[in-house]
This record gives C-alpha cells, structure tokens and sequence, in this order.
C-alpha cells in the first residue's frame, strides 16, 4: 500500500500542478533566510526536484539588523552543502542603506532581496525564482494594502506566480503547518527574534489586528485567502477585457507604445488606468512601484492634450503628448 503523503507536501505539489509554476528542467534560485518557511520549502523543493526533474540554486541575504545574522547565514550555507545545493550569499546593512535611499527598512530589504534573486538567476541562467510566502503572509499583505489605501490589484494579496518568474508554491500553506512540518522532520530553522517587536507594520498586523480579528473569525486567514483568489478572479476578467482593447488601439516599435488620444480619452477612467498599467508592464516587464498618483497624472496629461507635455516615471519611461497622440517611451 503507497504511503499517503504528508499534508503539507500534498499541498505543496498541488499548487505547483494546478498553477503550472514547475516545468521540466527549470532552475530555480531559492531564497532562503533561514525561517522555518523558507527553509521547509528548501526541503520540499530539493525532495521533489529528481520527480519534477529540475535544478536548485540558493541565494541568501544577511540583512545585518540582528547581532545574530551570520549564524543565519552559516545555518543556510550548511543546510545547502548537506543538500548539495549550491549556495550564494550577498551581506548588505539594511539600515544603512535605508537611510540614504530613505526608505523604511521593510521596503529597502525587499529591494535589496529581490535585486539579489534577480542577479543570481541571470548568473546561473535560471529561470525561476522560488519565494517561501505562505498564507498568513498573504492575508497580512491584503489588510496592509487595505489599510494604506489599495486598487482591486492590491487586494488580490501575494499570488501563487508573478512575472511569469517569482513563484510561492508554499502560498497555500498556514503558517502553523509549516511549523509543525519543520518539527516533524527535525529541520530545526533559525527564529527572527524581530518578528515579535511591533515596530514594523507588518509585524503590527501580524501580532494585533490579526489576532483581534479571530475573535469575530478564528478562521480569517483563511477567509482572508478566499477573497484575494475572488479579487483575482475578478481581475483576470478585467485583464482580459483591457488586453483586447490595447490589441484594438494600440501602435507597438522596440521601445514605444502609442494611442491616439481620441481613443485614449473614450475610454471609462477604470479602463484606463488598468490599460495605463498594462502598457507599462508591456514595455518594462513591471509595474513596480508605479502608484494611483502616477496612472491619475497619465490620465489627465491625456485629457488636456496639450502637445508636447510630458512627464517621466522612475527615470525608465517618458510619457508624452504630441500630435494627437500619447507615446510611452522606454528611457536609454
């Protein structure tokens, strides 16, 4: 009789199936702090990677924030020679460098982070980036999005794939499975003393809110969930509706999209800002760090239809109103 598989693990390999996020002879970089997230999802990957027949590198990220950080990245890079995973390492003062870009030490640490999966992915030609978010993560992204102020995007929380590139077979999992998980196969991970100080935001979602709302649902992760995968339902559907439209209006060269502005400013408001969006997405790959202020701005640059005004997003694309027309242009 075949051994049932662990819950866990049957949760694991089914969102990996149901969302296509492994294909045969992918190689993937696995960020790994050392948590018990990401480091059972190293366990889960580098146990299934023979079956799935793809490749595994891993990359980690000494933020310098606790005095205990190294012996972090001493566990991970020990953990990968057992595992015989090849293992890349980037130290960087968080705090520091917050500082002088001036920004908060959460979003810094997530820039330098994904720079690092990104740079390790070009030097060993991988293809995906494996991110151990799991659903608590997930309900606490859609509540800081609520809480700052968020579009439908927002509110879809963290999903199983992004890009194309980033996926989160572990999206799916709570938490306290995945900890009890580590528990069973003695995986023994490293603990972020700093996930119980509430001086970030998440931390204050994690340890407040989230707890005060059980009170009236003790199952609000999971409710939490359900409404990001709605959300994302309901977007697709959007999505769909702006991509036909951009086929319909849209004139595409190497580095530049244009609309006419007649058929730009017909459009409903809601149209256009995800059409804003997309358009970007086409020419840059992402839309990261572009807000409502930025698409608002686009849209009534559009609507005045003076010519030759123009405005410049992240110092990589320039906008432009010019004869009758709005160019989106890559910046060399």
């Amino acid at each position: 009789m075949a051994q049932r598989l662990d819950v866990l693990e049957e949760k694991f390999l089914k969102t990996i199936k149901e969302n296509n996020l492994i294909k045969e002879n992918d190689k993937i970089v696995v960020g790994v702090s050392g948590g018990p997230d990401s480091i059972a999802l190293l366990y889960c990957l580098n146990k299934y990677k023979k079956i799935l027949k793809y490749s595994l590198v891993c990359a980690h990220i000494n933020h310098l924030i606790r005095e205990d950080s190294t012996e972090d990245e001493l566990f991970v890079e020990n953990v990968c020679k057992k595992m015989q995973i090849p293992f890349y390492k980037k130290r960087e003062n968080i705090i520091a460098l917050s500082k002088k870009l001036k920004k908060g030490t959460e979003e810094t640490g997530r820039l330098v982070r994904y720079n690092f999966f990104d740079e390790i992915c070009k030097k060993e030609k991988a293809n995906k980036i494996a991110i151990a978010h799991n659903k608590n993560d997930n309900g606490e992204t859609l509540l800081l999005n609520l809480i700052r102020g968020t579009g439908l995007k927002g509110l879809e929380g963290i999903q199983e794939i992004e890009y194309g590139k980033y996926i989160r077979p572990f999206i799916n999992i709570s938490r306290e499975e995945i900890e009890n998980y580590c528990k069973k196969n003695n995986l023994e991970p490293r603990i972020d003393s700093t996930n119980k100080e509430n001086i970030y935001n998440r931390n204050i979602v994690r340890n407040k809110i989230i707890p005060i709302m059980k009170e009236i649902n003790p199952n609000v992760i999971e409710a939490l969930s359900r409404t990001s995968k709605i959300i994302k339902e309901e977007n697709d559907f959007i999505k769909v509706t702006v991509e036909n439209i951009f086929e319909l209006i849209s004139h595409i060269s190497v580095d530049e999209i244009n609309f006419e502005v007649s058929d730009f400013n017909k459009l409903s408001k809601a149209i256009k800002q995800n059409l804003v969006l997309l358009t970007i997405e086409k020419l840059i790959g992402n839309t990261r760090n572009i807000d409502k202020s930025n698409i608002d701005d686009i849209i009534k640059l559009s609507e005045r239809n003076i010519g030759n005004k123009y405005m410049e997003l992240n110092k990589k694309i320039k906008i432009l109103v010019k004869n009758k027309k709005i160019f989106f242009t890559i910046i060399k």
